[in-house]
């Protein structure tokens, strides 16, 4: 082997680690993301660029209410008032195994995710009636949402149960324009990706986001 074609190899083995070691740190450590969707508004705009903490779904940690968190699409995320099931209510994943498990959850190709607000934890009594949210019978301070936002779930959703054991319940802040855990259930620990870290971008709202 002459001493170009090493040189080559080298600088090929050299590209495929520094590959692997970015989607590593990508998978388990954080990454960054940009604002898609006005769900979250306003505490996040679109095209807002945001720092996500991964390390929670490494060590399997659920998130604290008010966190910020993302997850994956729900292989449903429509019921009929028939379809609705209130003593288990947990959102509805395809199983995926091998190959189509790595291009879609470590790749990231042809995969979806959601960013809302957690409201409630594992074992708490959820009710959504009158405009606002209940847990365990409390009203939920909300300060995060704009004036006159009201909750309420149109057609068929959850809006009362007890959140099981290893999920959490999330809604994006912007009530009337989020497709959240209302209509499809709560998320299992395991779908959970990350919770928001800092927001990056714009400058002059560098920072911790709440």
């Amino acid at each position: 082997m002459n001493s170009t074609v090493k040189e080559v190899l080298e600088w090929v083995y050299c590209i495929i680690i520094a590959l692997v070691l970015a989607m590593l740190f990508r998978y388990f450590i954080g990454t960054p993301t940009v604002v898609q969707m006005s769900s979250m508004y306003p505490t996040l705009e679109q095209n807002q660029r945001l720092w996500l903490n991964r390390w929670g779904r490494t060590t399997k940690t659920l998130p604290e209410r008010g966190e910020i968190i993302t997850f994956e699409e729900p292989s449903k995320i429509d019921y009929s008032a028939s379809e609705i099931d209130e003593a288990n209510p947990v959102a509805q994943y395809e199983e995926r195994n091998g190959w189509e498990w790595f291009v879609k959850n470590f790749l990231e190709i042809g995969k979806r995710s959601y960013i809302k607000r957690v409201i409630a934890l594992p074992g708490e009594h959820v009710q959504i009636k009158d405009g606002k949210v209940y847990i365990n019978d409390e009203e939920l301070d909300e300060p995060y949402l704009q004036d006159g936002i009201v909750t309420d779930v149109i057609g068929a959703g959850f809006d009362d149960f007890v959140v099981p054991e290893n999920c959490v319940f999330a809604m994006g802040d912007n009530r009337n324009h989020s497709k959240d855990c209302r209509a499809f259930g709560c998320i299992p620990l395991e779908k959970i990706e990350s919770t928001v870290a800092i927001r990056i971008w714009p400058l002059d709202k560098w920072g911790k986001v709440e």
